[in-house]
């Protein structure tokens, strides 16, 4: 059985004149990523691995999990594949994972993780906030066939204000 953790990144600013891979999360964004993070940390799933888009929001976001679930010890890879907003190359990646894992936290971009949360999971949401949490279970041995998922559950900052 696989499990699937997406997280799209907290709330970015936009207010600096910067690349888009080099925005910045606004102050809700880090109290989002915090408030989110702690109630992921009280559900007890610890990934075999983690993975991030090199966009600073999203490493940000991803380091602050890491941080407040004393993730330190599990191994960390950027990948820019996942700097993805179609959702086509995030899926190439899935398919492609070792099959040695199975639990796999990833942290990116939307319109790609609403649509992969509707793609593989079995509960729709019209659209994934930002840091908002969802967790896919697989009946698969290998995340090629990984096709219908089961949404164990979602996290979303503005059920935890």
């Amino acid at each position: 059985m696989k499990k699937l953790i997406l997280i799209r990144h907290a709330k970015s600013s936009w207010k600096y004149n910067v690349d888009d891979r080099e925005r910045p999360l606004k102050k809700r964004g880090f109290r989002d990523a915090e408030l989110v993070s702690l109630a992921f940390k009280n559900r007890s799933i610890l990934p075999d691995i983690i993975f991030s888009s090199p966009a600073n929001r999203a490493l940000s976001t991803c380091k602050i999990f890491i941080n407040n679930v004393n993730f330190r010890e599990i191994p960390l890879f950027i990948e820019d594949e996942l700097y993805d907003f179609s959702g086509q190359n995030v899926i190439n990646f899935l398919k492609h994972l070792d099959d040695s894992y199975e639990k796999v936290m990833i942290f990116g971009h939307n319109h790609a993780f609403t649509s992969i949360c509707n793609i593989f999971g079995d509960k729709y949401i019209d659209n994934l906030p930002t840091c908002g949490l969802v967790v896919i279970n697989f009946d698969d041995d290998k995340w090629r066939d990984i096709n219908n998922g089961m949404t164990e559950f979602t996290i979303f900052p503005r059920d935890l204000k």
